[in-house]
């Protein structure tokens, strides 16, 4: 029997191959489950007590001798194996990456912060499930104030305190409790208000407001910043601002571009006035700084807000708001030129 284990070492040292197919092979006839080495573990209970000790001693030289030969042969054929094996056909046309592409509202919101952001605005954000406290009262607008029904608000149903945020002013507020003047900031985010769903509205949209804290904070600051704004942006210098009303700011004012009457695209978009409304705006009332914990004497300060998606559509002469939220692939596909 022992003889027969010596000859059996012997095949498998002397065993070469140049394919991975007969490794295999060789691996299991002596190391498999049902292998050469596991009959003669088998077979030990019957060899005598005196051949016991060299039985297993040749036994396991059997199994060294045979997993060095596969360990050393599978390395050197992985080694050696060509590409073409591995790849197939390498002059063979290859498969075109699908290359992805920026949302368009990714794509507006990354140029509204790099805007303001040369100008020493940072960039925060809040969550998108609120209470009333940041969304509403301590932004002017205590329970039942009418200027409340202006926003249709989700609420949740088992908690009335509870809600989706109807704008990012909310985002503001937290900023405010927990910062001390100088504050520069832009909060950029989803939003959601109970509004038909048509090709120029939706129940969730895109914002980013901004706010300005800091000593002697006068409507001329708000007013150049804004004017620096739509240049950076739109490449339009003009802009005038109409009275307006906020619960939040006062005074408040609506902004609007010039976009001009080149086009008859710019007829409709402008209604034929060549003027283009792009954002609210306005003083922050001294009441939404003391509810947050700011000396309304000492500091003053502005803020304005924008919809992401309303400007989307303008830069990128999107016709249906609907189509930002589709996840159609073919308008997707459009943006991957952009950066």
């Amino acid at each position: 029997m022992i003889e027969k284990i010596h000859k059996l070492i012997e095949e498998a040292e002397a065993f070469s191959t140049q394919s991975l197919e007969e490794l295999e092979v060789f691996r299991i006839k002596f190391l498999g489950k049902k292998g050469l080495l596991n009959d003669l573990f088998a077979s030990f209970k019957e060899v005598p007590n005196e051949q016991k000790k060299d039985f297993g001693q040749a036994i396991n030289k059997l199994k060294s001798a045979a997993q060095e030969k596969v360990n050393s042969l599978k390395a050197s054929l992985e080694n050696t194996t060509s590409d073409a094996s591995l790849f197939g056909d390498l002059s063979r046309p290859g498969e075109p990456f699908n290359i992805g592409a920026r949302h368009p509202i990714s794509l507006v919101k990354n140029q509204i912060i790099d805007i303001f952001s040369r100008v020493g605005f940072n960039v925060s954000e809040g969550p998108e499930v609120e209470d009333d406290w940041h969304n509403f009262t301590a932004l002017n607008l205590p329970e039942h104030h009418p200027a409340r029904d202006m926003q249709d608000t989700f609420f949740i149903q088992t908690d009335p305190d509870v809600l989706l945020r109807t704008h990012t002013s909310s985002v503001q507020v937290r900023y405010m409790e927990n910062n001390q003047p100088p504050i520069r900031t832009i909060s950029p985010g989803r939003v959601y208000r109970n509004e038909a769903i048509s090709g120029r509205s939706h129940c969730f949209f895109h914002q980013v407001e901004g706010l300005y804290i800091d000593k002697n904070v006068s409507f001329a600051d708000l007013k150049q910043t804004l004017q620096y704004f739509t240049t950076e942006l739109f490449g339009k210098s003009k802009i005038r601002l109409r009275p307006s009303y906020f619960p939040f700011t006062e005074p408040s004012a609506e902004v609007d571009v010039y976009w001009g009457l080149e086009t008859e695209t710019d007829y409709k978009m402008t209604k034929g006035t060549g003027w283009l409304e792009i954002m609210g705006c306005g003083m922050v009332d001294p009441n939404v700084l003391e509810n947050c914990g700011i000396d309304s004497k000492e500091y003053s300060g502005f803020a304005f807000g924008m919809g992401i998606d309303r400007i989307a559509l303008l830069l990128h002469q999107i016709s249906d708001i609907r189509l930002l939220s589709e996840n159609n692939m073919r308008f997707l596909e459009q943006f991957k030129s952009a950066l």
